[in-house]
C-alpha cells in the first residue's frame, strides 16, 4: 500500500545539499539558495513512482538520495525496466529532449528524497546558472548512451555476457564495498535482472545460482552481491573463435 501514501514534504533544506552535484557545482550559495527556494522536496516510500509514463511533464527533478528505476510500459502492459538512476542526477527533464511528456515512469527502488521544479522554470535555469545547461545535456547523453550500449549488447552478446555486464555496471554506478565482495546498493530481484538484459527470468537465475555455486556473486532477499568482478569481467567478454 506505498503508493496510496503521499510523498512527505520536508522542511527547508541547507545549500551544502547542492553544491557537490554537477548541475549546480559551479554556482555560489546565493544563486542556490534561490533555486532550492523555487524548489519542492519531497521524501518517498520505496516502489512509488514519482512520475508516470506519458503524463504532462510538468515537472523536473534531482534525486537527492536513494536509487530510481526508469520503467517502460510494453504494448501488452508489462513493465520492463530500462535504467537505474542513482542519488545526485536529474530526472523527468522532458524538456531536455523537446518532449511535453515523460518518455517513462519513474518509480524508486528504495526510499528516496527527490526535489522538483515547475518546468516552466527550466528555460531560467538553462540561461541564468553556469553549467546547468551543459550538465544537463551530458545526463541526457550518458543515458542514451547506456541505452544505445545495451542495445548493441542485446543484438550481438550472448545471454550470460549481457547478464555479467549488466552486474558490472551496477556495481559500477552503485556498488557499495562490504568484507567479502561488493553489493548493489538498493533492492535488485532476479525478475528486474532478466528485465535489464532482456531475458526470461528462468535465464537469469538459472546464470546466477550457477555463478553463485562457483563464487562469484550471493543473491538473498532482493540483494545482489559481486564476490569476483574479474571473473564476470572475463564472463562478459567475446568469447575467442575456435
Amino acid at each position: 500500500m506505498s503508493e496510496m501514501t503521499p510523498p512527505k514534504v520536508l522542511p527547508r533544506l541547507d545549500e551544502s545539499l547542492l553544491t557537490h552535484l554537477p548541475p549546480f557545482s559551479k554556482l555560489g550559495r546565493r544563486d542556490i539558495r534561490v533555486i532550492l527556494d523555487q524548489a519542492t522536496s519531497r521524501r518517498y516510500e520505496n516502489g512509488v513512482a514519482i512520475f508516470d509514463e506519458g503524463a504532462q511533464a510538468e515537472r523536473f527533478f534531482m534525486l537527492l538520495d536513494g536509487y530510481v528505476r526508469v520503467v517502460r510500459i510494453t504494448p501488452a502492459g508489462d513493465q520492463v525496466t530500462a535504467l537505474h538512476i542513482p542519488a545526485g542526477q536529474l530526472l523527468g527533464i522532458a524538456k531536455a529532449i523537446g518532449r511535453e511528456t515523460y518518455p517513462a515512469t519513474a518509480m524508486t527502488a528504495t526510499e528516496s528524497i527527490v526535489l522538483s521544479w515547475p518546468t516552466r522554470l527550466w528555460d531560467t535555469f538553462v540561461a541564468q546558472y553556469d553549467g546547468f545547461a551543459t550538465e544537463s545535456y551530458k545526463t541526457v547523453g550518458n543515458r542514451v548512451g547506456e541505452l544505445n550500449n545495451r542495445i548493441v549488447e542485446m543484438a550481438t552478446q550472448q545471454v550470460e555476457q549481457r547478464v555479467a555486464n549488466a552486474l558490472l555496471r551496477l556495481i559500477n554506478q552503485t556498488g557499495r564495498k562490504v568484507s567479502d565482495g561488493i553489493e548493489i546498493d538498493f533492492p535488485i530481484t532476479r525478475q528486474d535482472l532478466s528485465e535489464l538484459t532482456a531475458t526470461t527470468l528462468h535465464t537469469a537465475s538459472r546464470l546466477l545460482s550457477a555463478w553463485e555455486k562457483q563464487g562469484l556473486v550471493q543473491s538473498k532477499r532482493k540483494r545482489i552481491k559481486v564476490m569476483d568482478p574479474h571473473a564476470l569481467v572475463l564472463i562478459s567478454q567475446p568469447k575467442a573463435d575456435l
